[in-house]
């Protein structure tokens, strides 16, 4: 059987005319959308991975974060005592800090309850008065149906309380678990931070090792700038707080001014949260007007926060739009809960300023040699 002859050259399609005959525009949209498809598989893989090993990177983040705190002070007793001791006793310093910071909380929280009981009860009773009242009449009893319809419901789910409560308690040991894991690597980042890194460094090929380090000495030192801005943020932000409540007779304003603390390291919207919770407080003991003056602390201390602490402390570490802060915060949340909203911003600067360095727009080049990195410490 013979075989049929090969068509003709001119018979075959020409491939480049036909690529040539699409637009140019197409092309390379096409070329940008396969390779952020490849981005977006890694990414969504790399997430994937963190969040089956999330207790892990937590800790290894606020490992992070306290050797970032830490390692000032390290530094500066290590001038005046041998190495190992000067970490431990600025991580001993540390925890007693944190632990009498509890510990004054506590006490006040014990010695305002009994005049806490009696403010809040007669603070609620105050607002029912005022709703009974013109403009709002609502019905006297109203108040006493919801009261009977949240004891009923209380006592219809009480067992799903109780396995609340002792989910909230295997909680609790989650947290500390990590406590003590963070605790522990901040340890040896403290201590040994530099030998960890050039030991690593020393595991990349011989052409990536200088790259590598750049990036990482402006990963670094974006994300210590940024630890210590947002503790100075947080630190201003509690204690203009608590001067204004205490000013003003709220109770509880020594907690109070701690939450501000604590809430201030979700930016934008923890502070806000934090001062609406103390606005409660004060209009269940003080009354609207004293409620209406720490509403309108919330805009006092969010200029304060945007216009004066952000653009002086915050901005020779983080370079960041609040367009895209206000993002990263609302995408962190809805990724991780808290621990997103917290995270997220200092991972988007980190990640910028990384980019920003690799392109030669900022970051030192590395002062060491290519077979090490930059100390983390």
């Amino acid at each position: 059987m013979s075989t049929p002859p090969d068509p003709p050259v001119s018979a075959l399609p020409n491939l480049n005319d036909a690529e040539s005959r699409v637009p140019g525009v197409l092309r390379t949209a096409a070329a940008y959308a396969w390779r952020l498809i490849a981005v977006g598989i890694v990414v969504r893989v790399a997430f994937s991975l963190l969040g089956q090993f999330h207790r892990i990177a937590v800790a290894v983040f606020l490992g992070l974060v306290i050797t970032a705190v830490l390692r000032p002070v390290a530094g500066l007793l290590a001038r005046f005592m041998p190495r190992p001791l000067a970490v431990a006793a600025a991580l001993v310093g540390g925890i007693v800090l944190v632990l009498g910071a509890l510990a004054l909380v506590g006490e006040t929280v014990a010695d305002q309850r009994t005049g806490l009981e009696k403010e809040f009860v007669a603070g609620i009773d105050r607002i029912e008065r005022r709703l009974e009242e013109p403009p709002f009449r609502l019905p006297a009893d109203a108040f006493d149906d919801l009261r009977s319809r949240i004891g009923t419901l209380l006592s219809e789910h009480r067992s799903t309380l109780v396995s609340t409560a002792l989910s909230g308690a295997s909680r609790l040991v989650e947290v500390l678990t990590v406590l003590a894991l963070a605790l522990f690597c901040a340890v040896f980042f403290t201590h040994s931070g530099d030998k960890q890194w050039q030991w690593l460094c020393g595991q990349l090929p011989e052409r990536a090792r200088q790259r590598f380090a750049v990036g990482a000495a402006a990963a670094w030192r974006t994300f210590t700038g940024y630890t210590h801005g947002i503790l100075l943020v947080a630190a201003t932000n509690a204690v203009l707080v608590g001067i204004a409540l205490f000013a003003l007779g709220v109770p509880l304003a020594v907690p109070l001014a701690l939450l501000e603390f604590m809430a201030a390291f979700i930016p934008l919207i923890g502070s806000p949260i934090a001062l609406a919770i103390a606005a409660v407080v004060a209009l269940a003991s003080k009354g609207p007007l004293i409620a209406l003056v720490v509403v309108a602390l919330i805009v006092v201390i969010g200029q304060i926060e945007g216009h004066l602490l952000h653009p002086i402390v915050m901005s020779w570490a983080v370079r960041l739009h609040p367009v895209v802060v206000a993002l990263a915060v609302v995408g962190g949340a809805v990724a991780a809960g808290v621990i997103g909203a917290v995270v997220a911003v200092p991972l988007v600067a980190v990640v910028w300023s990384v980019y920003q360095a690799l392109r030669g727009g900022v970051g030192e080049p590395a002062r060491t040699s290519p077979g090490e990195g930059p100390s983390i410490t």
